[in-house]
């Protein structure tokens, strides 16, 4: 199966990066538990658009602390033979340091790409499950046929409420949920990168699991 997994508030705590870039610049927490709709009401487009490009920084992004479990339910998913398409909705300049990101936590990946339109992406690279925490990429998703999964947030609760969606409040309870569906399905698998299993003579890139963290959405 072709696994598609965001990153934001997917793979990582984006809400702590977030509300950090938001404090900085414009002096505005960003409570996780008040982030109820999609989208960031206590910001100004232009002002979340400033602090989202501050996130996305080289720095930034190498910084990131991936959930529990996040790194070891993919490493697991890759080695049964399912291809990993990392996707977000991060710039094409994020992409290298995205890259890096990756490779640094040990998280195995076939393929890495950012766009805007990652339905579209999704469709195009014949992507047969989407893990992702927004409600419009999911139900985007299962409009064209493709089984979603999430991480649950005060944004997506409503929408975990739909049938289709395999919903989990961690990386541990999600794998769990998702063994019925991918420990039976063919695997398909591409090149592989960041592949968290050592090749002979190159030490695991699999870092010990850092506390855990909470995050709103990006």
């Amino acid at each position: 199966m072709l696994i598609a997994i965001d990153i934001d508030s997917t793979i990582h705590d984006y809400g702590a990066v977030l509300s950090t870039a938001a404090r900085r610049r414009f002096g505005i927490d960003l409570p996780y538990d008040e982030q109820l709709t999609w989208g960031v009401t206590r910001l100004r487009p232009e002002q979340l658009a400033a602090c989202v490009a501050d996130t996305h920084t080289d720095t930034d992004v190498l910084a990131g602390v991936p959930y529990p479990g996040a790194v070891d339910a993919v490493a697991r998913w890759h080695r049964q033979g399912h291809g990993i398409h990392v996707m977000s909705h991060r710039t094409e300049a994020a992409t290298p340091a995205t890259e890096r990101w990756l490779v640094q936590i040990g998280l195995a990946f076939d393929e890495l790409t950012c766009c805007t339109d990652k339905i579209a992406a999704c469709v195009g690279s014949g992507v047969e499950l989407l893990i992702d925490d927004s409600p419009v990429n999911l139900q985007g998703a299962i409009d064209q046929e493709i089984r979603v999964a999430t991480l649950l947030h005060p944004w997506n609760r409503d929408f975990c409420e739909e049938e289709a969606v395999i919903c989990a409040p961690d990386w541990p309870a999600l794998d769990a949920r998702l063994r019925p569906l991918l420990d039976g399905r063919r695997p398909r698998r591409g090149t592989p990168r960041g592949d968290s299993t050592p090749a002979a003579g190159r030490p695991s890139l699999i870092p010990p699991l850092s506390p855990p963290g909470r995050s709103p959405a990006q």
